[in-house]
């Protein structure tokens, strides 16, 4: 199977003819664009045109389709804000507003070739042409800049959990040919769908769900304006819209299950539901399918990649995995000194990177030669991350590197810890970071929100309670010797948990 994005590779995709209610209800598990994972992994093959650009040869041909009637009546884009005010636009329409706005940067504004342009927006639709805009200057009119399909695109920033955030460099195939693999196999999209990814557009997460991967796919993105995240609006706009795919963070979905009101929302359009950025624990998403009957099927990349490792539909879901590698990457667990490890071995999280270097990551983090190449051991890229891998081929996260616990020569990973804490009933959210110890080097301490019905409770004896929860579900060593009720914990702006802030003020005031 080799994926080319050209005309005949875009009516391939299409359904001539199909007219399908966007409001038809239905939901399956099956797969809409490959047979099953060992095909899809075995005959994949992306090719590389010497000239690429995603404006260009995604967004104009899909207006192509569009006007020849070879694309359903879905818009390319929908927005909406609350309030009642609401956007809809064609690709074709999307297409004529974004070469309007490249005219403004490279006339009015003298925007040349190279030059860098920072896109601070919320959730609005400028922010979609001003990325497209973008990507079409390079000359005098509205003419698409012609390309090479490894010239710089776009950096992105990382969230910063594990430090300060770095400059990600992504050329024009890394992302507008990677995301493919996304769009095409991990979200599963058609030119029926409308896919609707919460994510807020600081991040590269954004890029990956709400720009590059359903728009190669043709399908609709879906867009909420919402200064920030409400369960009762998610709810609501997922009850009433025609969204068929979601995505959103695993904090977002532990939220919407705990809302008392989720009961009484039927979401009557939605088909699949994914979720990236951190992992989510496996209660989360059996109390989601208890109340959807929809699984949550997990993906796990990076800034610096695109999807590493999904749970694909088709395939059995081990709760608490990542799924198997993407047909994009040769994913393998390493020890330290580059080796391959076996099955059931924990280490370090590495892609291939030799003899080539793959479609989907990062060319370098910019201005900063000293942390890319810190990234390099052997033939392999070095994710940060820490996993292993089972006999069945599926991969599990244990932790970031810098986030492992050492306890009297135990290893321990924070999210096993954090899973087995989220199943008692009186933690709403938890983060597990290691705090000093002079007999044991570290141990294990959890900063814990309780749910609103457990805050009046004797705390010394709900202590007690949590930690005797854990020795039972996870062993004896793991469990947290330190805990601390605390009102909220801090995050990033995209909701990820900042475990290294908490580590650094528990070793700095110990």
């Amino acid at each position: 199977m080799k994926i080319l994005l050209c005309a005949k590779y875009f009516q391939c995709l299409a359904i001539p003819g199909s007219m399908r209610a966007l409001h038809k209800d239905y939901r399956t598990v099956t797969p809409q664009n490959f047979s099953n994972y060992e095909s899809m992994k075995q005959d994949f093959k992306l090719e590389i045109p010497e000239y690429f650009n995603f404006a260009n040869d995604v967004l104009d041909q899909w207006t192509n389709m569009e006007k020849a009637g070879k694309r359903p009546s879905n818009p390319a884009f929908w927005w909406i804000n609350g309030n009642g005010e609401e956007v809809r636009w064609s690709f074709e329409e999307l297409g004529s507003l974004s070469k309007k706005f490249a005219n403004i940067l490279t006339e009015a504004c003298g925007l040349q070739r190279g030059d860098r342009v920072i896109v601070l927006l919320p959730r609005i639709p400028e922010w979609w042409l001003a990325n497209i805009a973008c990507l079409r200057t390079g000359y005098d009119n509205h003419t698409c800049v012609k390309t090479k399909h490894n010239e710089m695109m776009a950096i992105f920033f990382t969230s910063g959990t594990s430090g300060y955030p770095k400059m990600t460099g992504h050329t024009h195939s890394s992302f507008g040919l990677g995301l493919s693999i996304n769009g095409r196999f991990w979200l599963d999209l058609t030119p029926l769908d409308v896919m609707w990814n919460t994510s807020d557009t600081g991040w590269a997460k954004s890029a990956w769900s709400s720009v590059y991967s359903p728009w190669i796919q043709g399908a609709c993105v879906f867009a909420h304006y919402l200064p920030r995240f409400e369960p009762t609006s998610i709810l609501q706009t997922l009850s009433k819209f025609p969204i068929t795919v979601f995505c959103s963070a695993p904090t977002a979905y532990r939220m919407l299950v705990q809302n008392d009101k989720a009961r009484n929302y039927k979401f009557k359009s939605l088909k699949h539901c994914v979720t990236a950025g951190e992992p989510i624990n496996p209660e989360v998403t059996e109390q989601w399918r208890n109340r959807t009957g929809l699984d949550i099927y997990e993906g796990y990349g990076q800034t610096e990649t695109v999807l590493i490792c999904g749970n694909f539909k088709g395939m059995k879901i081990k709760p608490g995995s990542m799924g198997k590698p993407s047909p994009a990457f040769d994913v393998k667990i390493l020890d330290v000194n580059g080796n391959v490890l076996p099955p059931g071995k924990e280490g370090d999280i590495g892609i291939r990177v030799q003899p080539n270097r793959p479609v989907g990551l990062f060319t370098h983090y910019i201005d900063n030669p000293t942390k890319t190449a810190s990234t390099l051991r052997g033939n392999f890229y070095i994710t940060g991350d820490r996993g292993y891998m089972d006999e069945d081929g599926y991969f599990w996260f244990v932790s970031r590197a810098d986030d492992i616990i050492l306890s009297s020569g135990y290893r321990i990973g924070p999210f096993e810890v954090e899973s087995a804490l989220i199943e008692h009933p009186a933690v709403a959210e938890s983060a597990v970071v290691s705090s000093p110890d002079p007999i044991r080097g570290e141990v294990v301490k959890a900063f814990i929100v309780l749910n609103p019905d457990y805050k009046s409770h004797d705390q010394e004896q709900l202590k007690k309670e949590i930690q005797e929860h854990v020795k039972r579900n996870t062993a004896p060593y793991k469990y947290p010797r330190k805990v601390e009720f605390i009102q909220e914990l801090p995050k990033t702006i995209s909701g990820k948990i900042k475990r290294n802030e908490l580590r650094k003020k528990e070793w700095e005031t110990t």
